[in-house]
């Protein structure tokens, strides 16, 4: 969790450079595809405020998990349904995770170059001290958040791009794919209280057991783990 004033600023900015390119890829993936709704709707911009979902945008500051307002898409514009559909739905999580392997080398540039050798330096000029933390972990939480968005958002509940992804392999509406659109919004927002009140009881109380119990906790475990292996993988060797 987030313990500073700075850090929840710097979360709330990298927030908005994870989802303003992911969904303008989502739109504009889909223009190319032939469907031009999103254009129409004046989504194919870089305009963070026409992209922004409150509740999502909130949640994924506060837990590393959320989402932006669904670019509207009208599949039967699709030059090829089931082409366009998936392109259009891993659009977004595609540049999030290209932008998360250009994020984490700037974090460790600040970190490495600026931070640690000027310690002593940045701890006795609060100001500066500031400034530094906040880029730090800007290029961080893109980092991070980044990687948590592209495996969260790849689960298979409206409005996510999982649910996209399961209408690209199907045209036809089956019960199935009627529970994850109508119910899933609910069972994301279960999820992200679960997750938050977890990590409350982990940090301010004895009970370390809650830990196990954070199903989205497992998910963020994944994706730096294991989906940002070959980033910091790649960078730490040749930065550090």
């Amino acid at each position: 969790m987030i313990d500073s004033a700075v850090g929840y600023l710097a979360a709330a900015v990298a927030v908005l450079l994870i989802f303003t390119p992911h969904e303008f890829a989502h739109a504009f993936i889909a223009y190319k595809s032939g469907d031009g709704t999103a254009k129409a709707c004046g989504r194919l911009t870089l305009n963070p405020i026409r992209h922004l979902d409150p509740v999502g945008y909130v949640t994924c500051v506060l837990v590393g998990f959320g989402w932006a307002k669904p670019v509207p898409v009208n599949p039967s514009n699709f030059k090829n349904f089931r082409k366009g559909m998936f392109g259009t739905a891993i659009a977004g999580v595609t540049v999030n995770y290209i932008i998360a392997f250009l994020a984490y080398p700037l974090f460790l540039v600040i970190l490495h170059f600026i931070d640690l050798p000027n310690a002593a330096f940045l701890n006795s000029h609060a100001a500066v001290r500031y400034i530094v933390d906040f880029f730090e972990n800007i290029f961080y939480y893109v980092y991070a958040f980044g990687l948590s968005v592209v495996v969260f958002n790849l689960l298979p509940f409206y409005p996510l791009d999982g649910f996209r992804v399961v209408e690209s392999l199907t045209r036809q509406v089956n019960p199935v794919q009627r529970f994850l659109k109508n119910y899933g919004y609910y069972i994301l927002i279960i999820l992200i209280i679960e997750s938050f009140l977890c990590s409350l009881l982990v940090r301010y109380t004895s009970l370390q057991l809650a830990r196990y119990f954070d199903i989205l906790g497992y998910v963020r475990r994944f994706a730096i783990d294991i989906l940002g292996f070959p980033i910091h993988g790649l960078w730490d060797l040749i930065i550090n």
